[in-house]
């Protein structure tokens, strides 16, 4: 492996137009079908096989007049003071001309009217308007949601709107090039030269443009959910930057120890390449891990984020190396005042850190393992859900719909259930749906008037909680277990549906996939740490500080999104449970990441104790010579992360949080405190391999410890000591 990087390092720098032209063209040609074949994306959150989408899936077929799965709006109206819907006519009349205006609006099938649904509150001071359009939310457009505003407030009363149809996709805002900006900054502190701090930034844009540029293409062939493009940007420019600084950083200490450019370059290949390529290989196995959980639009946000992630490995061994070239001697240049590094002959702040760290171990585990474990104790009370107008912006026209749905009408409004009752294998049709009501009431549920055609009957039904209520999961679960009975007494078959139950069935799938996929990615990272480091310990140490990690990270989310805290400080508007696929997501993501700090540090250990390196002393030695770097990585990425947090969706916003704090945690906490004290503490053990195993495995020497000093001949060999 790593000889192979050496030689192609050394002709990326030798032809480095041709390089240079060819990732050029690439991006040009993906930016053109970018912008010529980009299609729409989609907010929708379904898992086919599940109870839900395939009722949704019959009525489509069997009563499509009722547009099931189109988007949905509702519209809560508020008598002016002193009067009431039920005995003004000038009030009523108000509400007639927002109906006559909301079914005239684009895309709207259908607008109910209160006064014959009856969905007037018990004193007659507010009117639900039910909304139905015949696009799905997502394919709404932007002129179509304001006609949706202009109609709702084409009357006096004083109107809120809430619904799915007026979510639109997620944006990106400033905060993100701040991210960047610290990123810029930190780089520039790191190698005390703005060319070398500007390679790492060049290259990793450039592989962004291309990923996204490639994902806009793709939306022109199939639909993609609206996240996908943005937790592909996430990644994409984190570690895009990061490979690259690690590089970078190994070519300027290979050209300080006298080597020549183009040496210089295929040694920064051939061994910070290497790890470059395993910490890639690790994030691209955990994010394209979640095709196979069985949850399309996860899988689809993990191909596109591990594609992404390609390009960036790609771009560090070949594009980089180009660069550098171009850029000559003027990549040793200072800015006065910086180092850049340590004074010569003195030990960084890495080397005495890791120093200090073996002389205590046993107190550095401890007092780091304490505080992880009580980051962690919040992550026992998270709740998952999808999100709603509850938990919208609370100066957000959503969430005043919903307060006010739930004032007049009571929380179930804001979330109805839509019973399906088959009735083709019934000999008793309206005593099958006669049942079903009574069953349904007597669980405490409202069912409303139902709706036939044919052999399918429709049935809106009220609970008495919230969307998000536990108490509104367990009465979808009592009615599922109720229409077994249903159907062996009647001969009916009955289903749950709606937005509601749909959001319960998707966060009970994602809760369900997340243990085999935990297991999953950490048997594969598992094995191919152990091919990496050819010991058992060292990939065993790096699974357990993930796991330990993810629950402190899991503990933040929970204490910040859920419960409140700092919630102003980080620009949290609306708390309540944590986003269903947050956990399975942030699991894949951040494990790739964590894997990355574990190769870049740990290697370099490896490195000096294939070399000689007594193996405790290799720690300290090791560690200072990734420390300064892997600093700056992980102040980058989350730094990078940490301007999500400032975006508008809930999503993204808990997505940015989540990363940011785990790569913190994990940079910070585990590997450059938990993971020197461990080694430290087993020394030579913690390169132990069986020796049956070591026959199997294969050396794939990222360490570099193969490579030899070019010939003559100039055949691409390099120097033992690296």
């Amino acid at each position: 492996m790593a000889t192979f990087l050496y030689r192609l390092g050394r002709a990326s720098f030798r032809r480095r137009w041709l390089v240079t032209g060819i990732w050029t063209v690439l991006l040009v040609a993906v930016g053109v079908g970018a912008f010529s074949l980009s299609g729409t994306m989609s907010n929708a959150v379904s898992i086919p096989g599940t109870e839900s989408q395939q009722a949704i899936d019959h009525l489509k077929k069997t009563f499509p007049e009722a547009n099931v799965g189109g988007g949905t709006a509702r519209v809560v109206l508020e008598a002016p003071e002193g009067e009431d819907f039920l005995t003004s006519r000038p009030a009523q009349a108000e509400v007639a001309k927002v109906v006559a205006a909301l079914n005239g609006a684009p895309e709207v099938v259908g607008a109910t009217d209160p006064f014959r649904t009856q969905a007037l509150s018990r004193d007659g001071g507010m009117a639900l308007i039910q909304v139905s359009y015949s696009k799905q939310a997502f394919e709404l457009t932007e002129a179509d949601r304001e006609a949706l505003t202009e109609a709702a407030h084409v009357s006096s009363l004083h109107a809120e709107i809430g619904g799915d149809a007026t979510r639109g996709a997620p944006e990106t805002g400033a905060m993100e090039v701040v991210g960047v900006a610290i990123a810029a900054l930190v780089l520039v502190i790191t190698f005390g030269s703005l060319i070398a701090a500007g390679l790492p930034l060049l290259t990793a844009l450039i592989g962004v443009g291309v990923g996204m540029s490639g994902l806009l293409v793709v939306t022109g062939f199939t639909e993609l959910n609206a996240n996908t493009p943005i937790l592909a940007l996430m990644i994409g420019l984190a570690v895009g930057i990061d490979y690259a600084l690690f590089i970078v950083s190994r070519y300027r200490a290979e050209l300080a120890n006298g080597a020549d450019h183009e040496q210089a370059a295929g040694r920064a290949v051939g061994t910070a390449g290497s790890a470059v390529i395993f910490a890639g290989l690790t994030v691209i196995v955990a994010l394209a891990g979640l095709t196979v959980v069985g949850i399309p639009f996860l899988g689809e946000m993990g191909v596109a984020a591990a594609a992404t992630v390609v390009i960036a490995v790609l771009i560090a061994v070949t594009l980089l190396p180009a660069v550098l070239g171009f850029a000559g001697d003027r990549i040793r240049g200072r800015i006065r005042g910086l180092r850049g590094g340590p004074k010569p002959g003195r030990a960084g702040m890495g080397e005495r850190w890791a120093r200090f760290v073996g002389r205590h171990r046993i107190a550095t585990l401890l007092v780091a393992i304490a505080g992880v474990v009580v980051v962690a104790i919040p992550a026992t009370d998270m709740q998952l859900g999808l999100p709603n107008d509850a938990t919208a912006a609370p100066e957000s026209t959503q969430h005043k719909a919903y307060d006010l749905v739930t004032e007049g009408f009571g929380p179930g409004a804001n979330g109805p259930l839509m019973i399906v009752v088959d009735t083709a294998g019934s000999d008793n049709a309206q005593g099958a749906i006669a049942a079903t009501a009574t069953s349904i009431t007597d669980l405490g549920a409202m069912p409303m008037p139902p709706q036939t055609k044919g052999d399918t009957t429709i049935m809106q039904v009220i609970p008495k909680t919230g969307p998000s209520d536990v108490a509104t999961e367990d009465l979808v679960a009592d009615i599922r277990a109720a229409a077994a009975d249903l159907h062996d007494s009647t001969g009916a078959t009955i289903s749950v549906t709606g937005e509601t139950a749909a959001n319960i069935d998707v966060s009970e799938k994602l809760s369900d996939a997340m243990l085999p996929y935990l297991a999953l990615i950490v048997g594969l990272a598992f094995l191919l740490l152990m091919l990496v480091f050819r010991s058992i310990i060292v990939p065993l140490k790096a699974t357990i500080g993930f796991l330990a990690s993810v629950a402190a990270t899991f503990g933040a989310v929970v204490a910040v999104f859920q419960w409140g805290w700092l919630k102003d400080l980080l620009g949290v508007e609306a708390t309540g449970p944590i986003m269903s696929m947050l956990p399975i997501l942030l699991i894949g993501v951040l494990f790739g990441l964590a894997m990355d700090y574990q190769v870049f540090l740990v290697t370099r250990m490896r490195e000096d104790y294939v070399h000689g390196t007594p193996a405790r002393e290799a720690v300290a030695t090791g560690f200072s010579h990734g420390a300064r770097v892997v600093v700056a990585a992980a102040l980058i990425m989350t730094s990078v992360f940490a301007g999500f947090v400032f975006a508008e969706d809930s999503l993204i916003q808990s997505i940015g949080f989540a990363l940011a704090f785990g790569v913190a945690v994990d940079a910070f906490v585990v590997r450059m405190t938990i993971v020197p004290a461990l080694m430290s503490l087993f020394g030579k053990a913690a390169w132990w391999l069986p020796r049956w195993l070591d026959k199997i495995l294969p050396n794939v020497d990222v360490e570099g410890a193969k490579l030899t000093e070019p010939d003559e001949d100039r055949r691409d060999r390099v120097p033992a000591r690296v």
